[in-house]
């Protein structure tokens, strides 16, 4: 390993030929995970033989990789002293109950109150992980989304978790309110998710560019006219949930970009009482309910479950009552 600060060049070993350029890199810098090994050798920061190559170049046995990283880049953000409801946190991870209506990381319209901010001033030593302006964080959650997330605390973590995201060996378990009352207790949900045809913003399982997505479901409670469903997804796509909740026709309860209206006016023309506290959700029911990680440090199953928001969980009582005393 050599200090990410300076300079390298390494010669490619006869056992490490045929290796990825991005993962050799990756391999032999400290706290440089494949994904930012692969940005630096798209930049032109590495170079085989004196040559620039892409990240997938098929390396030699003698041949000499070459290069210097770039300055980390500097957060334009600053440090906030934000509550943080944390479920497990050790030297290397931190794994917090995000609430709905916090974003993840700073973005235009968002440089302040950001889980980002956040962690700068929880972990002081996060910004420049990767030399990334996303400090620690190894995947995400919507806005409106609430649950379960992991921040890596330590360059070794970070890689480590890139790896396990992609390998897909980190179970994420998740809660959804729906409309509708599935005619089956369970499922699995295969179609492909892209990006919606027209709306860029969107994504759609009618895509021209679709990529493989898969949703396992099951009925944990029936309500009447919705639903309490939990979702295992196996893939990780953007909005996968909501737009495989949609795909089924159950959409989730609140979500004002995939929800269908006419789902509201089923449910208002057979139950209005259900109806009128369904109407009090003011962001999408979806919350992440249970996270399962290898840990970074020796390999140990990890597996952490974020308590309910009060509003889903008011919601969910509400519907509850209104269901049993329509049984009576």
């Amino acid at each position: 390993m050599v200090d990410p600060s300076s300079p390298f060049s390494f010669q490619v070993a006869s056992e490490e030929a045929g290796e990825r350029l991005d993962s050799f890199v990756a391999s032999r810098i400290e706290n440089c995970s494949r994904s930012y090994a692969a940005a630096i050798i798209r930049k032109g920061c590495v170079l085989v033989e004196g040559f620039p190559r892409k990240p997938g170049y098929t390396l030699k046995s003698g041949e000499v990789v070459a290069g210097s990283l770039p300055a980390p880049e500097v957060p334009a953000f600053l440090p906030e002293a934000l509550p943080l409801e944390i479920l497990y946190e050790d030297d290397d991870v931190l794994v917090i109950n995000k609430p709905p209506g916090m974003v993840v990381h700073p973005a235009p319209g968002h440089y302040t109150g950001t889980l980002v901010n956040a962690l700068m001033h929880h972990c002081t030593d996060l910004p420049g992980i990767s030399g990334s302006l996303r400090p620690g964080i190894v995947h995400r959650l919507d806005m409106d989304t609430s649950g379960a997330l992991v921040v890596a605390k330590t360059g070794r973590a970070m890689c480590h978790l890139a790896d396990q995201f992609k390998a897909r060996r980190v179970h994420k378990c998740y809660l959804a309110l729906v409309y509708g009352t599935p005619t089956r207790d369970s499922g699995i949900i295969e179609l492909p998710i892209g990006r919606h045809p027209l709306e860029r913003k969107r994504m759609s399982v009618n895509s021209r560019t679709p990529r493989k997505a898969i949703t396992q479901w099951r009925v944990k409670d029936r309500y009447i006219g919705s639903c309490l469903l939990e979702l295992e997804i196996q893939t990780g796509r953007t909005h996968q949930i909501r737009v495989h909740c949609q795909a089924m026709g159950h959409p989730v309860i609140g979500d004002g970009v995939y929800g269908n209206r006419g789902s509201k006016r089923i449910l208002s023309q057979g139950s209005p009482a259900s109806a009128a506290a369904v109407a009090t959700a003011r962001r999408q029911m979806l919350h992440a309910w249970r996270l399962q990680i290898h840990h970074p440090a020796d390999e140990h199953l990890l597996t952490l479950e974020a308590p309910l928001p009060d509003d889903m969980r008011m919601l969910m009582k509400r519907l509850k009552e209104i269901a049993n005393t329509q049984k009576k």
